[in-house]
């Protein structure tokens, strides 16, 4: 057994490579984001163009109601609690905190996001917070950051679309002829090539080395921008140490910023895309950095464009994109005397506005278009010495960023996250203090774009990861032999977890991984699903979105044995918009599924009367409430299950329930270890049979520890199955 610390009762340790209890069991977290849905306001998800400007300009946007409304919370998080999910990842944008200005922290969001926490607590979820963004902020396409930041850069947020330094889904295809529904699947995520989000995660993570005349409040742009993200995220976890009863009970770690990016830092040459095969991906126009330049000036540039197919990404020609003048970067009048006359900062006068930057700093010549240190970004400027991203800037961002969140929350977990598919930089363990997670991401990249699964599929990871000489050997056919892949991709990533403590890289790992987002498109095949094709013959079927997502979460089982949170769960999903951001749609929820007639709300109880619960009602009418709802038996007693009369149910309206709006739900309502005594080393779950094998490895010591019965519910059973 392994020496569990000390702690209270619910208390979550990180030991041996797993979360364990204050019991010694090892314990296996696993369920959904909540929620996609928190990277835009209420009223604004990304196709909306109405407000989307004007808001961002003054900073009075607000995500108060993200997640969840609190008046549906706990018919949503019975639904969650009723699929067996145990764990949370909770997104929250820097924005949702710090929208009104530098240092203006918007409290009544913070408050409400206690609000909701409470609720999770009540349903028995553990909780890690993520600071989320995609591609920097919403003003880039994406999520993340406060308007005032690209500001803040030089940039000139309205004047993006026309550059092409990024794609915004409101105004797609231009805002001259906007049709945002045409927006072609992940084309969104092509924005990490493009000039802004090149730009700002330069300066975030690097700004004082590449870029030292951007100063601002006399200091370099690189601290400004991570101060205020490491403050913002502070102050929201000490507005949660305050409430008083969420600490390590619900909240048990903070996530590091969601799928980081480099940026320009470590580009070998600013006239060429790197051959090789990365996870930024190439469709439609695919500028290589210094045509990003020349377009955020205003120059006339031809791009190659790709397009993306069951083979993956190919070239079919050029584009010729003309900004007819207008430039990406601000005009010199918009801050009169270097004072930004809304957002109050003082600006250098070595900083001009209305250059690009790069040409500021000698990196190409804005008239000749001719870059001068086309390998700028691949060296230490001055130096010969490469560049090391992971280990010269993201752990430094990443160890302020924690200390800050440790000051509020001293038992944090950290969950690490390092750029998509790259392995995280040897961490030391003076900076995890014995609390730490992997919290990598991993999707099935072909069926995520092509929005189709496939009889083929390819070593994705691997091929990355330069595991094959060519695309050929990566190549995987048969579902046998793709679920198997998926699998070894996992183990790929599990495998990672080694560099945090600074372990032997052939040793166990010290820390846990979760799996942070995984899941698959349930908009596959135009819609099919929808019943928008074939006369509406497959509306309801989801059988093909059923095997790629039971394929992914396969691959989390085997010997693998992964935590995981699925992505995602948005309670306003529907079938035109998705999850209301970039034609996202991988929701394992949405209310236009309901089936009309069946169970829409948490069934009426029969509940023996110690219980004296009373019955579920309408969450249509407000009145739901934890006192209303069925209680779940604690995955995280210090000692035996404890003895106590079951709840009675229903168990067709409990069934109809959890099913109905649900999606694939076969694949991720599946059975899994809670708590065992012992390491489970080995998990199968057949969907087609529904039979469950589990294996477990013994410790030495276990005898003193009571057995956990284990518990797990069947769709196609009519009662919770039991194994001792």
């Amino acid at each position: 057994m392994p020496r569990v610390p000390s702690g209270s009762a619910s208390f979550i340790h990180t030991l041996d490579g797993n979360f364990v209890d204050n019991a010694g069991r090892t314990l296996l977290l696993r369920g959904v984001n909540l929620s996609g849905s928190s990277k835009a306001p209420v009223n604004q998800p990304s196709q909306v163009l109405d407000g989307f400007w004007e808001e961002a300009k003054i900073g009075s946007e607000s995500f108060i109601g993200r997640p969840l409304k609190l008046e549906d919370a706990d018919e949503h998080l019975a639904r969650l609690r009723g699929w067996g999910f145990n764990m949370l990842r909770f997104p929250v944008t820097w924005e949702a905190l710090e929208h009104e200005g530098p240092g203006k922290y918007d409290h009544d969001f913070m408050d409400y996001t206690i609000e909701i926490l409470r609720k999770c607590k009540a349903h028995g979820f553990k909780v890690y917070m993520n600071p989320h963004q995609d591609i920097w902020s919403r003003f880039s396409g994406g999520s993340g950051a406060p308007y005032w930041t690209l500001v803040a850069c030089g940039f000139n947020p309205c004047a993006f679309s026309a550059t092409q330094a990024a794609i915004i889904h409101c105004e797609y295809p231009t805002p001259a002829s906007r049709n945002p529904a045409e927006m072609p699947a992940m084309i969104w995520s092509t924005n990490y090539g493009k000039l802004v989000s090149q730009t700002m995660f330069a300066l975030f993570f690097g700004g004082s080395t590449f870029a030292p005349k951007c100063i601002i409040d006399g200091v370099n742009i690189q601290e400004y921008l991570q101060t205020h993200f490491a403050n913002a995220f502070a102050e929201l976890a000490q507005r949660v140490a305050a409430a008083g009863d969420l600490l390590d009970e619900v909240v048990i770690g903070w996530d590091s910023m969601n799928e980081p990016a480099e940026g320009l830092i470590s580009w070998d040459d600013l006239n060429a895309y790197p051959q090789q095969q990365g996870s930024t991906l190439k469709k439609g126009t695919v500028p290589y950095p210094a045509q990003s330049f020349r377009l955020g000036m205003g120059q006339v540039q031809t791009l190659d464009n790709y397009s993306f197919g069951s083979m993956g990404p190919k070239r079919d020609g050029s584009v010729t994109i003309d900004p007819n003048g207008v430039k990406a970067w601000a005009d010199p009048s918009t801050e009169p005397g270097n004072i930004h006359p809304r957002w109050g900062w003082r600006r250098d006068p070595g900083w001009t506005l209305g250059k690009c930057i790069w040409a500021l700093h000698d990196v190409w010549d804005v008239e000749s278009g001719y870059v001068l240190q086309p390998n700028y970004f691949a060296h230490v400027p001055g130096t010969q010495e490469p560049v090391h991203f992971l280990r010269a800037f993201f752990l430094p961002q990443y160890t302020l960023y924690l200390k800050a969140i440790r000051a509020h929350h001293p038992q944090a977990i950290a969950f690490v996250q390092p750029p998509v598919f790259a392995q995280p930089p040897s961490i030391p363990e003076e900076l995890l203090l014995g609390r730490a997670c992997y919290s990598t991401h991993y999707y099935d990249g072909l069926t995520l774009v092509t929005r189709h699964w496939n009889w083929f599929n390819a070593d994705a990871l691997g091929l990355i990861r330069g595991k094959y000489a060519t695309q050929l050997q990566a190549l995987r056919i048969g579902e046998r032999a793709i679920r198997s892949s998926l699998q070894t991709q996992l183990g790929y990533l599990k495998a990672d977890a080694t560099q945090l403590g600074a372990l032997p890289p052939t040793g166990p790992a010290r820390y846990p991984t979760i799996i942070g987002e995984i899941g698959t498109p349930f908009d596959m095949d135009a819609k099919r699903s929808y019943g928008y094709t074939d006369g509406g013959k497959y509306k309801g079927d989801y059988s093909r979105q059923e095997r790629a997502l039971d394929a992914s979460l396969n691959a989390a089982d085997g010997e693998n044995c992964l935590n995981w949170t699925v992505w995602t769960y948005c309670a306003d999903s529907s079938h035109p918009w998705g999850d209301g951001w970039n034609m996202e749609d991988l929701s394992l929820w949405c209310s236009d599924d309901l089936r009309t007639g069946e169970a829409e709300r948490v069934p009426a109880l029969r509940i023996p009367s110690k219980f004296s619960m009373g019955s579920l009602a309408p969450a249509q009418a407000s009145t739901l409430t934890i006192s209303t709802l069925p209680t779940y038996s604690s995955p995280y007693a210090t000692s035996s299950v404890e003895e106590v009369e079951p709840v009675q149910y229903e168990p067709a309206s409990l069934l109809s329930f959890l099913t109905n709006g649900a999606r694939a739900v076969r694949a991720f309502c599946r059975p899994w270890p809670i708590a065992v005594v012992g390491t489970p080393t080995n998990i199968q779950f057949d969907i087609s049979k529904a039979t469950f094998h589990l294996t477990i490895k013994e410790r030495k010591d276990c005898a003193r520890i009571a057995p956990y019965l284990l518990k797990f519910s069947c769709l196609s059973s009519t009662s919770p199955q039991t194994l001792a």
